[in-house]
């Protein structure tokens, strides 16, 4: 599986993962909804199960990512600051949209 992640991303996770509510947790990766042709993300602080894959990323942060969910694989995480601040996923391997979240 492969995870990208851009530096803008990279520097507001790694505040988040400083934080309480992340105590002993990881960045998931996952899809909220699955069109066949293409999927909507969604992310999430949480603990690797059976069926996951902790990714190293080039940034210095793992994510978990679901072996079993094909459109997880290529998945690029961003953060904007403008129009607005926020994240976006999405898998430039796969037909689709990404999620805003």
């Amino acid at each position: 599986m492969r995870v990208k992640i851009n530096r803008n991303a990279a520097k507001v996770l790694k505040e988040m993962l400083g934080t309480e509510e992340a105590e002993g947790k990881m960045v998931r990766v996952y899809v909220t909804l699955n069109h066949g042709d293409h999927a909507h993300y969604d992310w999430k602080f949480d603990t690797p199960t059976e069926h996951d894959e902790v990714v190293s990323t080039d940034k210095g942060i793992d994510v978990i990512v679901d072996k079993r969910e094909d459109f997880l694989d290529g998945v690029w995480i961003k953060y904007f600051y403008v129009p607005q601040a926020g994240f976006e996923i999405t898998n430039p391997f796969k037909e689709n949209k990404g999620h805003h979240h």
